[in-house]
């Protein structure tokens, strides 16, 4: 999923700067003190918002979707599917680095709020401070914050963290590419330096920015080797958080443990959370096994993504009997595109019109009965989900968006709505099927002997895929495509080839899928900007480069309120459907979960949580009882 980003509200409180003495002072000092100048310019703020104002007023006590009694202690058991091969955030290894895991070790300088938009307060940051048009910002640390060997958190520790990923991680320097630079500005504070005034979102970006120890990464580990910030390493890292690694079995299994002296606990953001003793993680390669596991009483907790699973592989007996719970979370903090993508750098994808062919041969509403049970609906956005996603034609504040790129988008884009095209019974399949000859006719491409050519060269496609999941899916479409005279193969990789193979472009049509926020900005450009088409890395995974959708990006993340946003991600939504880059896929408005009913969480759940698993949850050891003891 994407980042979070916010805007810092001023709390009413204005925390003075340091005093500068002047006399006889070095030209580091100088920086230092101009640096200290600057920040007494500009207001000092306790939590971010982009849009609006915060709930949650300076020195609350904390957040109202908390039980600040809750109970520590338990276990809890989860099942992640893959693998992995490093506990180094900055180069990971195989996808997912560790999972879950992940962010439960290492600490931001903002963390969200779950029952409002956009909004995040200090963590490993007590305030912040920017001027009013956003050119830099300055973060000021808690005093108490340390890292679990009891060191405090420094602000070289901040610099060190953020040169690291904007050097090492293609995906985060993108991500800070408009981020100068980090600079100890006080005995507590960074400043990071923008490269231009304007951008509401770079304060909140910087503010997720994971904070790692410097003194740990540039020393020796218990044999006496130099780590290395740039290498995978499987040595338990050092973090500041409320968990850190008790043991682990590479690939297979990590068990975390609560810090029970943790530095943070009664902080505002943190009371009532994180209360569970030990978090332990599973890791299958195959969702089947993974839910017998399951249901064999070796997991407590499962996010079931399957349709059919949901469906037909729940009804067991610990269900029947309520030992089991399943739960439905609706999702509303976010929206998404997923579908297979095509890879435009390859010739055969540089025309639409092929592109819009193979959407013509994909039988969603065939697909939905027979594999998902008729549980699904298609998706019509890239923001599918949220008050984001554009439908019906361009009204109100989206028009002038789109004059502005007329002359680069089609003209139909003011006068039609978007559609996929219908399937689900054999009159609206053998039009579509008609409809993807035309286009293919009409881009060059003849039948040769029950084959599309185009200049003597069939047109042959790979499916590359890494979930079997994704197989089945595929092998239902197969036949559609080959019926139009498109020669197709599929290629099943592990996930590690995987990886490398889309980090490096190297695929025909892949199945992907894009989070948004509720609040998009700045990672638009990575999803889909020009200057990311061609950086190995990136998630423009399609290869995109189109003025058009390069304009609206722009006017997406220098929105000066909410309204222009909606409008300006609206328009921009538009211009990436009308070029039918994807085969949009399916989506589900809740997440599917079941559980042994061991736990319990305080009612109700913050709007925005999806289901707040672990952080707002206790293990309930009265429940636990009832439900019987763990295998």
């Amino acid at each position: 999923m994407s980042i979070s980003r916010r805007r810092f509200l001023q709390s009413g409180a204005v925390i003075a700067a340091a005093p500068i003495i002047a006399p006889a002072v070095d030209a580091p000092l100088i920086a230092t003190a101009q640096a200290q100048a600057a920040a007494t310019e500009a207001p000092w703020y306790h939590a971010l918002s982009l849009f609006g104002e915060v709930k949650y007023p300076a020195g609350f006590a904390r957040f109202d979707y908390v039980n600040p009694d809750a109970p520590k202690g338990g276990i809890a058991r989860q099942i992640s599917i893959g693998t992995f091969d490093s506990f180094n955030l900055v180069v990971a290894g195989v996808k997912g680095a560790y999972g879950g895991a992940s962010g439960l070790i290492y600490e931001t300088l903002m963390t969200e709020s779950q029952d409002e938009i956009s909004t995040e307060y200090g963590l490993l940051a007590e305030s912040v401070s920017h001027p009013a048009d956003y050119s830099w910002v300055i973060y000021r640390l808690r005093k108490e914050a340390r890292w679990h060997d009891g060191k405090p958190v420094t602000p070289e520790d901040v610099v060190f963290s953020f040169d690291s990923f904007k050097k090492l991680n293609p995906s985060r320097s993108a991500y800070y590419s408009h981020v100068v630079k980090a600079e100890k500005s006080g005995e507590r504070d960074i400043k990071f330096t923008f490269d231009g005034p304007g951008n509401r979102e770079l304060p909140q970006i910087v503010g997720q920015l994971p904070v790692l120890p410097k003194h740990w990464w540039e020393g020796t580990d218990a044999e006496g080797r130099k780590r290395d910030i740039s290498a995978t390493t499987l040595e338990k890292p050092l973090g500041s958080s409320p968990y850190r690694i008790k043991d682990f079995v590479a690939g297979r299994s990590i068990t975390l443990e609560r810090v029970k002296d943790y530095w943070g606990e009664k902080l505002p953001v943190r009371i009532g959370q994180y209360n569970i003793d030990e978090l332990r993680y599973e890791y299958y390669r195959d969702t089947t096994v993974s839910l017998e596991a399951f249901k064999a009483d070796q997991a407590d907790w499962v996010n079931e993504s399957s349709a059919k699973s949901w469906a037909t592989a729940y009804d067991f007996p610990a269900v029947t009997e309520k030992r089991v719970v399943r739960q439905e979370f609706e999702l509303r903090d976010s929206g998404r595109m997923q579908g297979f993508a095509f890879n435009i750098r390859r010739d055969m994808f540089k025309d639409k019109r092929v592109r819009r062919a193979f959407n013509y041969a994909f039988d969603f509403e065939e697909m939905n009965k027979q594999l998902f049970y008729g549980q699904y609906r298609r998706i019509n956005s890239y923001f599918e989900g949220n008050e984001l996603a554009s439908s019906g034609v361009p009204q109100g504040d989206e028009v002038p968006f789109l004059r502005e790129v007329y002359d680069h988008v089609p003209p139909e884009i003011l006068a039609k709505p978007y559609e996929n095209p219908v399937g689900g019974n054999p009159e609206n399949v053998r039009n579509n099927l008609r409809n993807a000859t035309r286009l293919l006719k009409e881009a060059g491409y003849e039948v040769v002997d029950q084959k599309l050519v185009k200049d003597g060269k069939p047109l042959a496609v790979e499916f590359l895929i890494e979930s079997p999941a994704f197989e089945r899916i595929v092998l239902f479409y197969k036949p559609a495509l080959e019926r139009l005279g498109i020669t197709v193969s599929v290629r099943r990789v592990d996930d590690a080839q995987y990886e490398n193979r889309v980090r490096n472009f190297d695929f025909d049509i892949i199945a992907n899928s894009w989070g948004q926020s509720l609040s998009p900005g700045n990672e638009q450009r990575d999803f889909w900007g020009s200057a990311a088409a061609d950086r190995p890395g990136s998630r423009n995974l399609i290869g995109i480069k189109h003025p058009a959708i390069d304009h609206l990006i722009e006017k997406v993340i220098f929105a000066k309120d909410r309204a222009t946003l909606v409008a300006a991600t609206k328009a921009l939504d538009r211009v990436l459907l009308w070029n039918y880059y994807v085969v949009p896929h399916f989506t589900y408005s809740y997440l599917r979960t079941a559980r042994w009913d061991r736990f319990s969480h305080a009612e109700p759940l913050p709007r925005f949580a999806r289901s707040g698993w672990p952080a707002l949850w206790w293990y309930d050891s009265a429940k636990a009882a009832k439900t019987g003891r763990r295998s």
